[in-house]
């Protein structure tokens, strides 16, 4: 499965605010953000121009770059959104949500989703008790998402649920901190899910 596997700092600073992709580093004076004005390259403190569409396309690379992915599979997520009954911009969040390797995240399972993704992909993770090695596996209301027996003890859990407890637990999952499980208790609403995210934007940029 095709993924961005440059340097992820540079993304932060593209977009001029941080995505949270190195997980505890941005939380710290070492974050690229802060030591860092301006883009990425040469040009990157130089004068910004804006139009419409400047400001869909940031919103559009701002969200897919947080949660990972390249523009294809972003994409389908926007056309599966459209084809749905309800607002396409908070069906394609939801869509984008209920992703395993985001929820392995939110449970604070890893410290990023890039962690996330790699412990689904490496057979790290179980859905009702069967292995799952696809990130982009769409739970459902009531599954049960766990680390795996012999993984659960891995300093690499235990370091990322300790970071976890800085952050909050989306209010739509539950969590077991001694079985190392969470539950999907209900999909998310548009107000459980990030204020940051325009998401009118991305419609309107790809309804164009």
């Amino acid at each position: 499965m095709a993924r961005y596997c440059g340097p992820v700092c540079r993304l932060c600073r593209r977009e001029g605010e941080k995505l949270f992709l190195k997980g505890e580093r941005c939380f710290t004076n070492k974050c690229a953000v802060e030591r860092r004005e301006g883009g990425p390259g040469q040009h990157g403190r130089g004068r910004q121009s804006y139009s419409d569409y400047k400001v869909q396309l940031r919103e559009k690379q701002k969200v897919k770059r947080s949660y990972g992915l390249l523009e294809k599979s972003f994409r389908k997520y926007f056309e599966r959104a459209a084809r749905t009954k309800g607002v396409t911009g908070t069906q394609m969040l939801v869509g984008l949500e209920t992703r395993l390797d985001n929820i392995v995240y939110r449970l604070g399972f890893g410290i990023s989703r890039r962690q996330a993704r790699q412990m689904v992909s490496h057979g790290h993770i179980l859905v009702n008790g069967k292995r799952v090695t696809i990130p982009s596996y769409a739970v459902s209301v009531g599954d049960v998402v766990e680390v795996a027996e012999k993984f659960k003890k891995h300093p690499m859990v235990n370091a990322a649920m300790e970071s976890a407890q800085s952050r909050m637990i989306p209010e739509w999952l539950s969590l077991d901190k001694q079985g190392v499980k969470g539950t999907v208790s209900a999909l998310p609403t548009r107000d459980q899910l990030s204020q940051s995210i325009n998401e009118q934007l991305i419609v309107e940029l790809y309804s164009r």
